[in-house]
C-alpha cells in the first residue's frame, strides 16, 4: 500500500474549535484542511485530494449533512463523519441511510473516540484506494493477457498455415523426400518418393528403412547417421534406374532428429558412390 499523506478536511464555522481540533489531530501526522463553511468545503475539495471530511452540522447557509451529501456526489470516495446535537438526529440518521455520512458523533464528542474515528476512516479510505488499485491493474493485467493470447492464436494459425504450405510444397516436389528417425524407421515421404518405392497403395511411413532401401543405400545410410555432413549416394534402386540420393541430418537448425534422404533421378551414372 501506498504511503500517500494523509489530508484531513475539518469545517466549523467556529474559528475556535477548528483550531482546537488542529491541534489537537495535528500530533497524527495528518496536513489538517480547515473550512469555516460547506461551501468554503467545496472550493477546498475542488484543489485538494481529502480523504477524511469531519464537519459539524449546525452550520449557516449550509448544513453538515447538506454539505456532505453534496460531497458524496461529487468525491465519492472520501469518508464523511459529521458532529451532531441530539436534535438533529433525525435528520442526520436518514444522511448515513442514504450513505452520505459514513459515522457520527454526537456533540459534545470525545476526543480520543474522534480520534480513533478519524484513524478508522483513513484506514478505510487506503484500503478502497487500495482495491481500485489493484482491481485496475488486475484489468491491465488480463487486458494484456488477453492481447498475449490474441496474438498467440494469431501466431499459430500463421505457423499452421505455413505447416500446410510446407506440406503441400513437400508432397508436390519432383524429388523423392524419406525422413528416417533415430530409430531407423520412415517417419515422412513424399508422393514422389512413393512412386519410387511402388508404394502408392502402402504407405512407406512406420516402416523400417531396411525394409525399402536398397541393401547398398541402406548400409551408406547406416555409415553415415552418425555424421553430421551432407553425403551424397548414386546407384541403381531396382524397378526404378539410377538415382542420386542426398543425406542430410536433421537438427543442424531445429530441435528434430533424424536423416533426410532426397531422390534424384539421374539419366546416365555408374552406380558408384559420391562423396
Amino acid at each position: 500500500m501506498g504511503t500517500q499523506e494523509r489530508t484531513l478536511l475539518l469545517v466549523d464555522d467556529e474559528e475556535n474549535i477548528l483550531q482546537t481540533m488542529r491541534r489537537l489531530y495535528r500530533r497524527n501526522g495528518y496536513r489538517i484542511l480547515t473550512a469555516s463553511s460547506g461551501k468554503e468545503g467545496l472550493e477546498i475539495l475542488k484543489e485538494n485530494q481529502v480523504g477524511v471530511i469531519v464537519s459539524d452540522q449546525r452550520m449557516p447557509e449550509m448544513s453538515g449533512v447538506e454539505f456532505l451529501s453534496e460531497v458524496k456526489v461529487l468525491y465519492p470516495e472520501t469518508i464523511r463523519i459529521v458532529l451532531s446535537g441530539y436534535t438533529e438526529l433525525e435528520s442526520v440518521t436518514d444522511a448515513v441511510n442514504r450513505g452520505a455520512i459514513y459515522k457520527f458523533l454526537t456533540k459534545p464528542w470525545n476526543d480520543e473516540v474522534l480520534r480513533d474515528h478519524i484513524e478508522e476512516a483513513f484506514v478505510n479510505y487506503e484500503l478502497t484506494h487500495e482495491n481500485k488499485r489493484l482491481t485496475s491493474d488486475l484489468k491491465c493485467s488480463n487486458d494484456l493477457l488477453k492481447d498475449a493470447n490474441k496474438e498467440l492464436e494469431n501466431y499459430a494459425i500463421f505457423n499452421f498455415k505455413l505447416l500446410q504450405i510446407s506440406q503441400e510444397l513437400l508432397e508436390n516436389l519432383p524429388v523423392g523426400i524419406v525422413g528416417i528417425g533415430d530409430d531407423s524407421v520412415i517417419a515422412i515421404a513424399n508422393k514422389k518418393a512413393h512412386e519410387i518405392f511402388c508404394s502408392a497403395t502402402r504407405g512407406l511411413v512406420g516402416t523400417a528403412c531396411s525394409e525399402v532401401l536398397p541393401p547398398q543405400l541402406n548400409e551408406f545410410y547406416r555409415m553415415k547417421m552418425n555424421e553430421q555432413e551432407i553425403a551424397t549416394w548414386a546407384g541403381v534402386i531396382p524397378g526404378v534406374g539410377e538415382m542420386q540420393v542426398i543425406l542430410s541430418h536433421m537438427g543442424l537448425s531445429s530441435m528434430s532428429d533424424g536423416i533426410v534422404l532426397a531422390f534424384i533421378a539421374q539419366e546416365t551414372g555408374g552406380g558408384r558412390e559420391l562423396r
